[in-house]
């Protein structure tokens, strides 16, 4: 066959599906540790992960705060929403090692000395879940949302809490929850915690949205 290889019309060719003279690959390549600090809910935490961990896996799989939910995993549903530095971000969609000594909220993190944050208690006043496993993303983008002071109106919660989404369909409850506390407990003030209030690792109260039934126990953590 003039030194050509079957079914092939170039020399030294390999056979069609791989055979003698195929060029074995490579086996990939992970990607090496990083030592890192996380700081969640005041306490700073030292982990060692791969770059590639999501922050969203981290809170969950190292750190146990199974409050932040993992629910489409491609930024588009909103139950994973927490603070980093007092603006909210997409877990799902966030490496850990780009929130080294930030701040980061959870869920977990919005009650002080033993008092729920005034959205959590609105939240539960207007019934603003049903199964509650979106809650905990919608109750952390409703607080930075005061903050932004993005409560004009109505149309305006609706509007910039569109990426958050809620298969139950409780908006109408979760906007009036969130209209109840841009008009009666400060507005803005009443947004993100200062990350300096509260003693570190301090006594919190059950926060809505992390309860069994409100889609932040252990019991549903993998749903």
């Amino acid at each position: 066959m003039d030194g050509q290889s079957a079914g092939s019309g170039e020399p030294g060719a390999a056979a069609p599906g791989g055979g003698a003279h195929a060029t074995p690959r490579a086996a990939p390549t992970l990607p090496p540790d990083v030592d890192l600090t996380l700081r969640v809910n005041r306490i700073p935490h030292r982990l060692r992960i791969q770059a590639r961990v999501t922050l969203l896996d981290a809170l969950r799989d190292r750190l146990g705060l199974t409050g932040t939910k993992k629910g489409c995993d491609q930024g588009a549903c909103g139950s994973c929403t927490v603070l980093v530095d007092g603006e909210r971000v997409l877990a799902c969609l966030t490496l850990a090692a780009q929130c080294e000594d930030r701040e980061i909220t959870t869920i977990e993190g919005l009650a002080r000395d033993g008092v729920r944050h005034p959205v959590q208690d609105a939240f539960i006043r207007h019934d603003g879940f049903q199964c509650g496993f979106c809650t905990p993303g919608q109750i952390m983008s409703a607080v930075a949302l005061l903050a932004e002071g993005r409560t004009g109106s109505d149309d305006d919660i609706r509007e910039f809490m569109s990426g958050n989404l809620c298969r139950c369909g409780a908006y109408p409850n979760i906007v009036a929850a969130i209209r109840e506390v841009a008009t009666t407990s400060g507005g803005a003030r009443a947004g993100v915690p200062e990350a300096a209030a509260g003693p570190a690792g301090g006594t919190t109260a059950p926060a809505a949205g992390t309860g069994p039934t409100a889609g932040g126990g252990d019991g549903d953590a993998r749903l």
